[in-house]
């Protein structure tokens, strides 16, 4: 695990500095303690990075469950909240145990890319108002559209509020990174031990010391706000215990059962978008990684923290600043940890745009070009499902994206599969001696029973049909109905039924019926 701790550290400390902020903005918009979200960041590092399978996974606090957990905690009280955390984290134990995590191998690779560049379009979106210094309510506003405030309004409003020092800091930021990923770090190796975002929060934290007094002074809202503990016990008095007297409470049980679902399936879709991202193409043990999620669920409740799921934003920071194992995540969640309690000050001087710059980086390498490109060319049962789950995402919701996407993932396959001639081949026709052969696929379902019935109803009269089923193993009931309803007919319009199976030739079989009913015990023989 120390093996590569020289691309490891590098990369720990990049994940650290976009993972600070979304702690405290995801507790915020969940209507959390802002220390709740950094006890989850670090038992999502330190916990969950050590049992996880996963060596590019970065688990924390996810944007997609502020919606659940804010209602939740209306509706309970935090302390009963804290209850259903922890039964959610065992219910994830179980769902492990079960071996539920193969669910996320049914999600098309359209709907997970999707999900990828939906994500990658919400973070520029979200951080372009961070960037120009003009958001009243950093990171607490995951809304893009409301009748009070918004990210679109907010961009609208730049020309008229913009904030010079967050703004020029921003520049100077994102120059700092493209220049350390473009050019610098090709010159030698010390450009990547050192990364650019480190040197771009740092300089950061100096443009807001020598800024403070000028005109380019920065806010304080648009600083990190982390909690400033006064002594050990106001350090500890941050921490809150669940209630367990609610234990028996069913709106707890049916809170545990939603956050266990929702937090298992946005881990799974994210296991399964990090290992197509993972340069060296592992493969995540997906039972564990409910197990390890699970785990740091039942601990993060049991101190006072939110929900805890692999997250992508995080994990593909990880990917991209070049780690080679999961000492990255565990490394970034001690850094969460020691940060709070040694240096809150300090971290309160980064500017909000200084991370907004490096998360336009992050969102810019989600959302390529290239990658709407790519899913064009692939054809539109790719491009549909794909570019609906990126709208849905953008301007709905996390979840909704991905179920209208699966949803339309699954028409578009129907509709293959209904029109698509791979289930009914016409190998050949010649029209002089009226012999006709179709083959019929391997598997052959009631979705096809239209495409097989228009074609049968096509032959003209006096046609001689092959009908070839020796490779199909399944076939049914339905399809085997049309069969006998056409050979009824096919005597009235002088067409001749040659069935080829792997039990020989029949020419105009009786029923077709008695013969598909024999074939299961001719093949157990």
């Amino acid at each position: 695990m120390f093996k590569y701790l020289k691309n490891d550290l590098p990369a720990s400390i990049v994940v650290f500095f976009v993972a600070l902020p979304l702690c405290l903005g995801i507790a915020v918009a969940s209507d959390a303690p802002p220390f709740a979200g950094l006890i989850a960041g670090v038992i999502g590092g330190i916990l969950v990075g050590s049992i996880s399978g996963s060596d590019v996974g970065v688990s924390g606090p996810a944007a997609g469950l502020a919606a659940i957990v804010l209602a939740a905690i209306a509706s309970l009280g935090y302390e009963a909240f804290l209850v259903a955390v922890v039964l959610g984290g065992v219910i994830q134990i179980i769902f492990g145990i079960l071996k539920f995590g193969i669910i996320g191998y049914y999600f098309p690779s359209s709907v997970i890319k999707g999900m990828l560049t939906g994500i990658g379009i919400i973070i520029i979106l979200k951080q372009i108002p961070h960037f120009f210094g003009i958001d009243k309510d950093p990171e607490g506003n995951f809304v893009l559209f409301g009748k009070d405030s918004n990210v679109f309004m907010d961009i609208v409003s730049i020309p008229a509020n913009i904030g010079l020092g967050s703004t020029l800091i921003a520049v100077i930021a994102i120059a700092i990174l493209i220049l350390w990923s473009n050019v610098l770090v090709h010159k030698h190796s010390i450009f990547k031990l050192i990364q650019g975002p480190l040197v771009a929060v740092v300089a950061g934290i100096i443009f807001f010391v020598f800024s403070q007094g000028t005109a380019l002074n920065i806010a304080g809202t648009h600083l990190v706000e982390v909690p400033v503990p006064d002594s050990i016990d106001s350090f500890i008095g941050q921490f809150t215990f669940p209630d367990f007297s609610v234990i028996s409470s069913t709106e707890v049980w049916i809170t545990a059962f939603t956050i266990a679902l929702v937090a298992s399936l946005e881990t799974l879709l994210c296991v399964e978008a990090t290992d197509k991202l993972d340069p060296e193409k592992r493969v995540t043990p997906t039972n564990r990684e409910l197990f390890a999620q699970g785990s740091g669920n039942i601990v993060s409740g049991l101190i006072g923290g939110i929900p805890i799921t692999q997250v992508i934003v995080r994990s593909s920071a990880n990917i991209q600043s070049g780690n080679k194992t999961k000492m990255s995540a565990i490394i970034h969640g001690l850094f969460l940890l020691i940060s709070v309690i040694i240096i809150p000050k300090v971290l309160n001087m980064i500017p909000l745009s200084v991370l907004a710059a490096v998360l336009f980086i992050v969102g810019y390498k989600l959302a390529k070009p290239a990658t709407f490109k790519a899913m064009w060319t692939a054809g539109w049962k790719q491009f549909v499902p794909f570019i609906a789950t990126v709208l849905i995402i953008v301007f709905k919701d996390l979840l909704w994206g991905i179920g209208i996407g699966l949803v339309i993932g699954i028409m578009v396959t129907l509709y293959h599969s209904f029109k698509n001639s791979h289930f009914l081949h016409k190998e050949g026709e010649d029209i002089d001696d009226g012999k006709i052969k179709m083959t019929l696929a391997e598997e052959v379902t009631f979705f096809n029973k239209a495409t097989i019935l228009k074609e049968l109803d096509a032959l003209p009269k006096n046609t001689y049909l092959e009908l070839d089923v020796k490779k199909t193993t399944y076939l049914d009931f339905d399809v085997i109905e049309i069969l006998e309803d056409f050979a009824f007919k096919a005597k009235d319009r002088n067409i001749t039924i040659k069935l080829i199976s792997e039990r020989g030739i029949v020419e105009n079989p009786e029923s077709f019926i008695d013969f598909f009913r024999l074939r299961p015990k001719l093949n157990e023989l």
